[in-house]
């Protein structure tokens, strides 16, 4: 069987709309679930942060509610308004970010565990938001891909010296976490849920090499490509034995799915 040419990336992640759209597809199509949570009106003023190439902007502008997409990649909403050039897209860090106008509702799927300091989204989000305003999000919750992270934190120190854990780039919370952190911020937590995702993986049995290549590059900054490759496909080796079935390598994906909403009397912070 021919083998898939995986490339590695030697700095901290920079996402590519061209690998998003063929490779990483699965992450919009798990996410049009989440807009039944949502449940978009028409006429509604709603943000879709961390929306990527947009492909949940569009779903949500079904509803023809005004949407816009926000994402901290120019690439991706680049290619965002290429495909879907009726919809306002605008590049921001969700860190920071203000608006003239107040959505009635903040929409985010698979973006927030990427966003390292929380307690300024939420408050982004917060301000964001009118006053009866909803959140909607889901993310990779407490033990998401963990059997991937230990075998490649477990590797990476072998093989340089240094502490793997200070270059983990992502925020995976409990339920209680998040929902303390909307709490403390003003939010009323109406739903929360926490629940395992088994995503099947391409590529084959070079499954975990590949999402690595994609997921995995604030890891391997400033290593040779030749030790990055040594590095995934040791970690891919001691991966794949759990997480294949049957035909595939399934990772061990676990989400939290939240639904909060800023009471409706202004609150004074």
């Amino acid at each position: 069987m021919m083998k898939a040419t995986v490339v590695f990336m030697q700095s901290i992640n920079q996402w590519q709309a061209d690998e998003y759209d063929n490779k990483l597809a699965f992450v919009s199509g798990y996410g049009k679930n989440l807009i039944s949570w949502l449940q978009p009106r028409k006429g509604e003023y709603i943000l879709d942060l961390g929306c990527g190439t947009g492909d949940l902007t569009y779903e949500i502008s079904r509803s023809q509610a005004e949407v816009v997409g926000m994402d901290s990649s120019a690439d991706m909403i680049c290619r965002a308004r290429e495909k879907f050039p009726d919809i306002e897209f605008i590049e921001g860090d969700g860190h920071q970010f203000e608006t003239s106008k107040r959505y009635d509702a903040v929409f985010s799927n698979a973006a927030l565990h990427w966003m390292r300091s929380p307690h300024l989204v939420v408050d982004s989000i917060w301000n964001s938001l009118k006053p009866g305003g909803r959140f909607v999000a889901e993310f990779g919750g407490k033990g998401n891909v963990q059997i991937i992270v230990d075998a490649l934190e477990e590797v990476f120190e072998r093989h340089t010296g240094i502490r793997a854990s200070e270059r983990n780039p992502w925020y995976f919370p409990t339920i209680g976490q998040y929902s303390h952190l909307l709490e403390q911020c003003g939010f009323l937590v109406r739903q929360a849920y926490h629940y395992d995702r088994p995503t099947r993986l391409v590529d084959g049995e070079q499954g975990i090499e590949g999402w690595l290549a994609h997921f995995g590059g604030d890891y391997f900054e400033g290593l040779a490509q030749e030790k990055i490759q040594e590095i995934c496909r040791e970690t891919s080796k001691i991966a794949l034995p759990k997480l294949w079935k049957e035909d595939a390598i399934y990772a061990d994906y676990k989400r939290l799915r939240i639904e909060a909403v800023k009471p409706g009397i202004e609150i004074i912070k």
